[in-house]
């Protein structure tokens, strides 16, 4: 089983990831390991993880999710299907 994951860093940005065990790369991303954008941003923590099956899910998955602007990320993190419809609706 994988996760993708969101991270808010001490600067307020957000961060996506993937990983097999979320709380553990958390704690590795405290201590500077893996991201250099999280390693100057530190402290970060743990705000999203959504289970997939597949490395390939996950992947997919974050890649998706590092296109979205900012207000969709938050969206999705706080639940809010309402925003996040129409934060995903296209601009003519």
């Amino acid at each position: 089983m994988y996760s993708v994951y969101i991270v808010r860093c001490s600067d307020g940005t957000l961060y996506v990831g993937h990983t097999k065990n979320p709380k553990t790369r958390e704690k590795e991303h405290n201590e500077g390991y893996g991201a250099r954008y999280t390693a100057m941003r530190r402290p970060v923590r743990l705000i999203y993880t959504e289970a997939l099956q597949s490395l390939e899910a996950a992947v997919r998955r974050e890649r998706q999710l590092k296109r979205w602007s900012p207000a969709k990320k938050e969206a999705l993190v706080a639940g809010d299907l309402h925003v996040l419809k129409r934060l995903s609706k296209r601009r003519s």
